[in-house]
């Protein structure tokens, strides 16, 4: 579905990916583990098209060339991004922020907007689905809302969106371990066989509720080891050091 070959990024003249290469299929889980500054969020950024990378190399999803795309091109194709640290909009509710997003979408595909009653009850289907109180929908988009809440916002964007391949950018980070059950249940519940999840992550315990199909090991800008489930473990005893 997804497929990296030979990715070389860097940023203000600094070679942060150097030939990376990984392929994601449809339905699979795929965890990518790697200490600070592997290039874990270059990758992520880098496949969504953020502007401050120059990238070479290959990146398609289901065959058309992901790189040759704007940003918002990528996300109409079906890419979706969870971000580290989301972004406080005032004055945009999540309900009137989600409507834009998905008309948007409906749009790129010569489809017309879901009528406000369809998407309405879409939404609220989804925040049920997510153990979330209608309430929610009327905040300002992340504004005072708390690690947990900024998280769980995001995977009801996922829950929304329905790409084809989302990719979470340490959806873990900051998150206590009430948190991290509740993001962590919204992720599977949303997890299909026409999914792919590439789930970035420092930590082996988030890994104990979302079970990915393989770990990748991303070091110095490069996969250095592919694995199962087991190796998240082996890491958490020994760490990175052994992994070149």
């Amino acid at each position: 579905m997804l497929d990296v070959k030979d990715l070389h990024a860097s940023v203000e003249g600094k070679e942060i990916l150097k030939g990376l290469s990984l392929h994601l299929a449809k339905g699979e889980v795929v965890a990518i583990m790697g200490p600070n500054g592997s290039g874990k969020s270059t990758l992520a950024n880098v496949i969504m098209g953020h502007p401050k990378y120059e990238a070479s190399g290959s990146v398609t999803l289901e065959g058309a060339n992901v790189l040759a795309m704007a940003p918002d091109e990528r996300a109409q194709k079906g890419l979706f991004l969870s971000f580290q640290y989301p972004s406080e909009i005032p004055g945009v509710t999540l309900f009137n922020f989600l409507r834009t997003a998905i008309n948007a979408q409906r749009k790129a595909r010569g489809e017309e907007n879901l009528r406000l009653f369809e998407y309405t009850k879409l939404l609220e289907e989804k925040m049920a689905l997510l153990h979330m109180n209608s309430a929610f929908k009327e905040r300002y988009l992340n504004e005072g809302f708390s690690g947990g809440e900024k998280k769980r916002a995001e995977i009801l964007q996922l829950a929304m969106l329905n790409p084809k391949v989302a990719i979470l950018d340490e959806t873990d980070s900051g998150l206590d371990i009430d948190a991290l059950k509740i993001v962590a249940e919204g992720i599977n519940a949303v997890k299909n066989g026409e999914k792919a999840i590439l789930l970035i992550t420092h930590y082996q315990r988030i890994l104990d509720y979302i079970k990915p199909d393989r770990i990748l090991i991303l070091k110095d800008g490069k996969i250095v080891k592919e694995g199962g489930p087991e190796l998240a473990h082996e890491l958490e005893k020994e760490g990175y050091t052994g992994f070149d």
